[in-house]
């Protein structure tokens, strides 16, 4: 490659960089949906209270700014003939990480910021059951969440500032559309396993999408709206976990009872 191309090609990541960097969404914003487990067809007590921690790894639509957070878990799972049902509430607490490859292109001056967020969950799903598995062909999941703290009143002073994109919304609410399944042990109805693929997107007025999807470059267009989200379930007893990813990665180990 000359000596040409590599200036032009350094010119088009900086000026990419730059006007990316000035893109920011909620702590939530493709993150407040999670596993909600449920009892199988087979087990011998047709609700549960679960409760779980964990904790959630994951970026902005840049791809540089890095948020963690932690989270609590509380939800009620049923069985009945062909018909699941879940309900819950969760807290996160967490921080905004701003890039520090990214402190030559902006002029906030922060490295992170606080944020915390409150919310409930809802979940159902038909199933049909094939040997010792449950396949819950047919599902829906949704979330809503409030955002506090000072990543929240950042977005809200800048929201209007020249050459930001910025979705200030504190209020989310996500739905979409499940599949999953389901399975135990062959030798023990205890030890279950379940793999799940949702996809779904955020609602509600939202001025920060029509500049967003000038960016082509951040990601594909689809994803601005809908994005998907996979989730392993293993439960063993009375003890389980969830690995979940997206654009994240999110752990969590919990207890049935």
């Amino acid at each position: 490659m000359n000596l040409k191309a590599l200036i032009s090609a350094g010119c088009l990541f900086t000026l990419l960089s730059a006007c990316a960097n000035h893109i920011y969404t909620p702590a939530l914003f493709h993150q407040d949906i999670a596993y909600q487990p449920k009892p199988m067809s087979f087990d011998t007590v047709k609700s549960a209270t679960y409760i779980s921690g964990g904790i959630n790894f994951y970026t902005d639509p840049t791809w540089i700014d890095m948020m963690i957070s932690g989270q609590v878990n509380y939800s009620r799972g049923y069985v009945y003939q062909n018909i699941n049902l879940a309900y819950g509430a969760f807290v996160v607490l967490g921080d905004f990480d701003k890039g520090s490859s990214s402190d030559d292109y902006r002029t906030e001056n922060f490295t992170d910021k606080f944020f915390g967020a409150g919310g409930i969950r809802a979940s159902a799903n038909l199933f049909t059951t094939y040997d010792r598995v449950d396949f819950r062909y047919l599902g829906i999941e949704a979330a809503y969440s409030h955002e506090f703290g000072a990543y929240a009143n950042f977005r809200q002073d800048f929201n209007n500032v020249p050459g930001y994109h910025i979705d200030a919304r504190t209020d989310l609410l996500t739905i979409g559309l499940t599949t999953e399944i389901v399975f135990h042990n062959i030798n023990d109805k205890n030890i279950q396993n379940g793999l799940r693929l949702f996809l779904g997107g955020t609602f509600g007025n939202n001025s920060f999408n029509q500049a967003y999807l000038n960016h082509s470059y951040l990601e594909p267009d689809l994803f601005n709206t809908i994005f998907p989200k996979v989730s392993y379930f293993i439960k063993f007893n009375k003890y389980f976990a969830t690995v979940e990813g997206g654009k994240q990665v999110f752990l969590r180990f919990g207890y049935k009872f």
